[in-house]
């Protein structure tokens, strides 16, 4: 891209376009996992869905590589790419929700926060993460799942259309009747098939929700984990409770003498009537296992639980992660998480298991591109730390971690937690019998694979 070549887009956008000589360049090529260092030729900030046409034709025209970057949460930064060029959706931060139809239309540069913030002055939400400064675009191609999702499944199960710019520039919009087919591949295929300027969603009562913490020492997590594994699954799908291996961090709700010690724990959200006590009910459940180091309940409003960690886990932290499905934690795997668990590298590593069982399984699998409607468990091993000299180690870890936890999964992985760039027989596991139709879609909607720096679903043949 020559410098005339990028005045002429500069002319034709009304967001700003940012090129190394520009004094906010270094921070537009940032994004949340401080470990990726790209240098894009240009990130262009889209300020509306013109915007967004026109640059996809130009990158289309010029032969650069094109990314697009939504919240910039990418584990494996496919958001970014080296000398091309960055559709940045970030100025598109916008939500409209009409109360009287419990439905919320939401601008792709969308943070969940956004859309949480917007949406509970009504009483009302949407399944979604547990970080509250993901991108709404990127989680919901994905799949989506958080502490709603027992009770009114994925964050792509309550999506009910999508507006999207093609790969020849075109600009659709995709449902249950129009462009049915990319509308299945959207539900779970990741950002293959186009740019989403804009994403419509059905909301579900949710004002403030009963949020408790429960914590014992990692010693005790073969026990715990035991008894997780047959309470939760059999628990009503207003309570989600995610389990977690961490390292006390020091502040409240913590008490000081728990500060800095390694865990294992249930981080609890219960939807259902809070006048019903029932998270007071809970102590007498998790006492069954072995007695809490510390257990926590309060009622929350439900953004105050979505942004819970936001403070923990800032943008600029070094992140690798791995994940796998999950239908049964069998002894062997709970050894496994015993093991590692206990042998968490830094402060802010971690393990989670996110509970997909619920509404989830009352979607065909079928419906959607996502392929684990049988799984119960989203897991992601994540090493975290805030020095880049720790890079390798928390990697490391993670891969050891995954490594010996893998033969106890269902063999794939939310496609979200895949912490590099993948293809073939990753890819191929995600999307189980899914894998060949997403293949056929993508040829329909871009057959030269335009669209390819994302966890990359190469176009079929005609």
């Amino acid at each position: 891209m020559n410098g005339t070549a990028l005045e002429g887009l500069r002319e034709a956008l009304r967001g700003p376009v940012i090129t190394a000589r520009d004094p906010g360049y270094d921070e537009a090529r940032s994004i949340y996992n401080a470990m990726i260092d790209r240098r894009p030729a240009a990130v262009a900030r889209c300020a509306d869905v013109a915007d967004v046409r026109t640059v996809v034709s130009f990158a289309k025209d010029a032969g650069v590589e094109l990314a697009v970057r939504g919240g910039g949460h990418s584990g494996p930064g496919l958001c970014l790419v080296d000398d091309g060029l960055v559709l940045d959706l970030s100025p598109m931060r916008w939500v409209r929700v009409e109360p009287g139809t419990r439905t919320a239309q939401v601008g792709g540069g969308c943070r969940m926060g956004d859309l949480d913030h917007a949406t509970h002055t009504f009483g009302l939400g949407v399944p979604s993460g547990v970080v509250s400064t993901t991108g709404v675009g990127g989680l919901t191609l994905g799949g989506g799942h958080g502490h709603l999702s027992r009770r009114y499944g994925l964050t792509i199960d309550n999506l009910l259309s999508a507006d999207v710019v093609l790969a020849d520039g075109t600009f659709v919009t995709a449902s249950r009747e129009e462009h049915p087919d990319l509308f299945w591949a959207l539900r779970g295929g990741g950002g293959n098939f186009g740019v989403v300027t804009s994403f419509t969603f059905r909301l579900h009562p949710v004002g403030s929700v009963g949020v408790a913490v429960t914590v014992w020492p990692v010693d005790r997590m073969p026990q715990v984990l035991r008894w997780y594994r047959e309470f939760l699954p059999a628990a009503p799908h207003d309570l989600n409770g995610f389990f977690a291996v961490f390292v006390i961090p020091p502040g409240p709700p913590f008490p000081e003498p728990i500060h800095g010690q390694k865990m294992c724990g249930v981080v609890w959200c219960h939807t259902g009537d809070l006048a019903a006590g029932r998270l007071g009910q809970m102590l007498t459940a998790v006492n069954e296992p072995a007695p809490p180091a510390f257990h926590f309940t309060a009622p929350m409003p439900y953004p105050a639980l979505q942004g819970m960690f936001d403070a923990l886990i800032p943008k600029g932290l070094q992140w690798y992660w791995r994940g796998d499905f999950f239908d049964t934690i069998s002894d062997a795997a709970v050894e496994v998480h015993h093991k590692h668990g206990g042998n968490i590298p830094t402060e802010l590593s971690l393990m989670h298991l996110y509970p997909v069982d619920g509404e989830v399984h009352q979607v065909d699998t079928d419906d959607t591109a996502w392929a684990y409607r049988d799984a119960i468990w989203s897991g992601v091993i994540a090493g975290v730390d805030p020095d880049p000299a720790n890079a390798e180690l928390i990697r490391q870890w993670c891969v050891e971690y995954w490594s010996d936890l893998h033969p106890h999964s269902m063999g794939g992985s939310y496609v979200n937690f895949i912490g590099d760039a993948q293809s073939g027989d990753r890819l191929r596991s995600t999307y189980r019998g899914h894998y060949d139709r997403l293949t056929a879609i993508k040829h329909t909607y871009d057959p030269y694979n335009f669209f390819h720096a994302n966890q990359n679903i190469p176009p079929g043949t005609a």
